[in-house]
């Protein structure tokens, strides 16, 4: 495979890094964000993606310290969004998982980005660029799993 002119890669990805986040931006928009903080948020997303962990996990997943993530699992249980169960393989500990509130938020933000999104590829694209944003995809694919 014939390698890219680094100048213009360099150039496109700033183009990009802009683009995403205003795209970013615009989807954060459509959906009730709340009045949680960005760690609280983070914290929140991590175990919508990756499942019940502990708090300790979830503080070295954070890159934050232990008390520092005590604070934030307590808020995010007074809001009613995490809840807590004993490990069934160790009692001393305690599993944190999101609750079906907090489930059903992210079900209903995401609803809420893809009507925008759909929306929004209706109204701005015909049909040969809906397909080159197609397969655009794939290419953002690789290169978020490089």
């Amino acid at each position: 495979m014939e390698e890219a002119d680094p100048a213009r890669a360099a150039e496109v990805a700033r183009d990009l890094r802009v683009t995403l986040g205003q795209l970013l931006r615009r989807l954060r928009a459509q959906s009730e964000g709340g009045d949680l903080t960005k760690s609280q948020s983070s914290a929140l997303g991590r175990l919508e993606r990756d499942g019940p962990t502990t708090a300790t996990e979830l503080a070295r997943a954070e890159g934050i310290r232990q008390q520092s993530m005590a604070a934030i699992v307590a808020a995010l249980v007074d809001a009613g969004l995490v809840a807590g169960a004993p490990d069934p393989a160790d009692g001393r500990k305690t599993i944190l998982g999101l609750t079906e509130e907090a489930r059903e938020r992210y079900r209903s933000g995401r609803l809420a980005k893809e009507d925008w999104l759909t929306t929004a590829i209706t109204a701005t694209l015909d049909p040969a660029e809906l397909e080159q944003l197609a397969a655009s995809i794939e290419l953002l694919r690789r290169l978020a799993g490089s």
